[in-house]
């Protein structure tokens, strides 16, 4: 099987419509490419925010620079879980998740700047060696996730989407 191939846009049935906010927003047709040229711009923006300016909020209630790039870390997180899962041939549907409960639990504010940028380096390394070794086959493989079906490739799209969507709103609300 030509893995490439196996790596094509998820179409409309392989994530429900609400998850397309992200895969939108990745260009081309290798979600692997996408996460590999992500992380070192991605890195070289979240390096250049300030201690300080990373615990800035945009409005009252809304989260900090440090508690957005919790979320982002640990949604990718999250979303490798299920492609790991559905990838391997799982086919108990996995619950939900919660960004409110994760970023309340998370105590992001107290953790450095600096650690979480290193943390979202590390978190994105590990999700390009999961899909680098991923069989082709597995790539089609689907599951239940939060009450939604998504294919592997689908979860492979949302990841760097995701980190895109929300930078794009650290770039136009925080700074």
């Amino acid at each position: 099987m030509n893995t490439h191939a196996t790596r094509a846009r998820p179409t409309k049935d392989e994530a429900a419509s609400y998850y397309f906010t992200y895969i939108d927003q990745v260009a081309g047709d290798d979600p692997l490419a996408a996460i590999r040229d992500q992380l070192e711009p991605a890195v070289k923006f979240l390096s250049g925010i300030s201690e300080e300016k990373s615990l800035h909020r945009y409005a009252p209630g809304k989260w900090s620079l440090r508690q957005l790039l919790n979320h982002v870390t640990d949604t990718e997180r999250a979303f490798l879980f299920r492609a790991l899962w559905f990838a391997r041939g799982f086919t108990a549907p996995l619950p939900g998740y919660d960004q409110d409960v994760a970023v309340a639990g998370a105590g992001a504010d107290g953790i450095s700047w600096a650690s979480h940028v290193e943390e979202f380096r590390r978190v994105r390394l590990a999700s390009i060696a999961f899909f680098e070794n991923l069989p082709a086959e597995a790539w089609s493989r689907s599951g239940i996730a939060s009450d939604n079906r998504f294919t592997v490739r689908a979860l492979a799209f949302i990841i760097p989407g995701h980190v895109a969507h929300h930078l794009k709103i650290a770039r136009e609300r925080y700074l």
